[in-house]
């Protein structure tokens, strides 16, 4: 599901989201693949990096620091997965 963002989820918007069936959250994914398939792109592949485990309603303890050190540690990880891709290509 996309918001618009930035700021974290409250409480509520995070049982909204749970109850609305989403499995995560984005502000550029969704948007940015509305605006490929409008341009005729045909096949999108999205990779996202969840940073915020926005799973309960004591989700006010969330802080920037944490979002960045999350992306800092999956960094890695996403480098070696897009290189694997690039080479299958």
């Amino acid at each position: 599901m996309a918001l618009s963002g930035p700021t974290f989820e409250t409480p509520a918007e995070v049982r909204m989201v749970s109850a609305l069936g989403a499995d995560a959250v984005g502000m550029s994914t969704v948007p940015e693949v509305i605006v490929a398939v409008h341009g005729g792109i045909k096949r999108i592949l999205g990779i996202s990096c969840i940073t915020d485990m926005a799973t309960g309603e004591s989700h006010e303890n969330v802080n920037h620091e944490e979002v960045i050190a999350a992306a800092a540690a999956a960094q890695p990880y996403f480098l070696k997965l897009i290189q694997k891709m690039l080479e299958r290509l």
